[in-house]
């Protein structure tokens, strides 16, 4: 089973829970496809075995062959190509690698060559296989880099996917094709308007999902009857709590410290397991 970790704002707990609903199952595999910021790795201070580059394919233009006909340019939406009267500038930051350009060349003057974007890292703690992803510093897409992550997906195991922040590209590549979502947000009003984005995203998505309220017993009850309102299980409440609050500030997963959580996370896990059959 596929669960993705989410939520519609940083700083709501979201690696928190990825990394101790992970310690909490057995047989896991953890993706942490935050790929910009990534930071489950600080609480879970794997033994990394592996690192490997990723690549986008961005186009090369012949000046042999190109008769600066324009049709590459007006073709790209993302503007990654300008023609001038006797030479065409290519923006690789800009590049979706769609490929598109090459298809509209009559003259065969475009060809593609790899550019670096991150890197993978796996490894190992605490029984967890590791994978996450870290974006060059500057780098504008994520989206490439993640699918490169999801591709490491061992659907023999337990897999958690820790997602970005937001409702971007980036949270929609992460959420794709996994089983269920868990929303992570706080009962704030800032973390209702973001939590109501999020669940529509989800619903266009048609991903099933559940809430966590982090911080609990702060703020104000709208977010409970809003996850009524739209019928939305709250899988599970985590208080504002200074020892959970101290183990994360020392980079401890909770559950480390604190085993009957472990027992929640897993009693959720049922749970989310009995809604999809």
């Amino acid at each position: 089973m596929i669960i993705t970790v989410a939520s519609g704002k940083g700083g709501t707990g979201k690696t928190t829970v990825a990394v101790n609903l992970a310690l909490s199952l057995d047989n896991v595999q953890l993706l942490d496809c935050d790929v910009e910021e990534p930071n489950a790795h600080i609480l879970l201070n794997p033994k990394i075995t592996q690192t490997k580059p990723v690549h986008s394919l961005v186009p090369v233009i012949s000046e042999d062959k190109c008769v600066y006909c324009g049709k590459c340019a007006k073709f790209c939406e993302f503007n990654a190509l300008f023609v001038a009267p006797k030479t065409v500038l290519v923006f690789p930051e800009l590049c979706h690698s769609c490929g598109g350009c090459m298809l509209v060349c009559s003259k065969d003057a475009i060809t593609e060559t790899k550019r670096k974007i991150g890197v993978i890292k796996k490894g190992n703690s605490n029984n967890i296989d590791l994978v996450y992803g870290e974006l060059n510093v500057g780098e504008a897409m994520a989206v490439p880099l993640i699918k490169a992550v999801k591709a490491e997906i061992n659907p023999s195991k337990n897999v958690v996917i820790d997602a970005p922040p937001g409702t971007a590209c980036s949270l929609v590549s992460s959420v794709h094709k996994t089983d269920y979502c868990i929303l992570v947000t706080e009962p704030t009003p800032f973390g209702l308007h973001d939590l109501k984005i999020t669940v529509q995203v989800l619903k266009n998505l048609g991903v099933p999902m559940g809430v966590i309220i982090n911080r609990a017993e702060v703020g104000d009850k709208k977010v409970y009857d809003y996850c009524k309102q739209e019928n939305i299980p709250i899988l599970m409440e985590i208080p504002f709590s200074k020892k959970i609050a101290e183990l994360y500030s020392r980079g401890v997963p909770f559950v480390t410290d604190m085993p009957e959580w472990k027992n929640k996370f897993q009693e959720m896990q049922k749970t989310i397991q009995r809604c999809q059959k």
